[in-house]
């Protein structure tokens, strides 16, 4: 698990997109998400926030969306083609879905963008994280199809993981195979790995654009991040997704 808090815009996969200034927006998104979830906790009074966070703490990736309204403004597109709010999208197998970050240009779809977290209760929660992001996908990408959103190309989606690093989450997790084996990629992994292998094959399996999975953790004094593989970091999803707009420049 490569250990970073460097966040610069240096080595093989500098690119012209990515700027000091997003480095630095980044380590204040996730800053912003651990002070939020502390004043969540001590508000609420609860001291096991991992799964009740989800449900009160909707506010705590917040900083994610801004740093990418930024990096959404630099690359050119207009402040009220993006959407932080109100961001309800018509579905197929469902009326409506909410998505966290939307660009629209002259009523086309260019982009989603969704920001998910987890601390603690991984054993509970890891499974719903995986057919959350599945269910959204499937869900977009066959709206497209049945021309939902018009005659247009189809929209630019993002998956963000941002994933507490703890004794929980970095140990081996044992599987359990009462009928079949599950698949070898599986055996002897962690839950941190485990989201790096969805995050890969939602990329392969064409259910997102790009992912990224980030690893965080707080002490009293710092937040630390750091990416257990280089191919999932924040430079390269954005890399990826400013590319993307400028290349269907509206």
């Amino acid at each position: 698990m490569s250990n970073s808090n460097r966040a610069t815009g240096s080595g093989p996969d500098s690119s012209p997109v990515w700027r000091e200034e997003y480095a630095q927006g980044l380590k204040e998104a996730i800053k912003f998400f651990w002070k939020t979830r502390e004043d969540q906790r001590r508000h609420t009074k609860i001291a096991d926030t991992g799964s009740r966070s989800e449900v009160t703490g909707g506010k705590q990736m917040n900083g994610f969306a801004d740093l990418m309204r930024k990096i959404t403004l630099d690359a050119g597109v207009p402040s009220e083609n993006i959407y932080t709010k109100e961001n309800e999208l018509p579905g197929y197998f469902r009326p409506t879905k909410e998505w966290d970050f939307v660009v629209i240009s002259s009523k086309h779809l260019r982009a989603c963008i969704e920001f998910k977290s987890q601390v603690g209760s991984f054993g509970n929660n890891f499974n719903n994280r995986v057919e959350e992001s599945l269910g959204n996908s499937v869900d977009i990408l066959t709206a497209y199809r049945e021309n939902v959103f018009g005659t247009q190309q189809a929209p630019w989606l993002g998956y963000l993981m941002l994933a507490e690093s703890s004794t929980d989450s970095t140990r081996k997790v044992k599987v359990y195979e009462p009928h079949f084996k599950v698949l070898p990629e599986f055996q002897e992994t962690s839950y941190l790995e485990r989201y790096k292998i969805l995050c890969e094959k939602l990329m392969r399996e064409r259910h997102y654009s790009y992912a990224s999975l980030i690893w965080t953790k707080a002490t009293d004094t710092e937040a630390s991040y750091g990416y257990i593989d280089e191919s999932l970091s924040f430079e390269r999803f954005v890399n990826a997704y400013v590319g993307y707009l400028m290349g269907t420049r509206r």
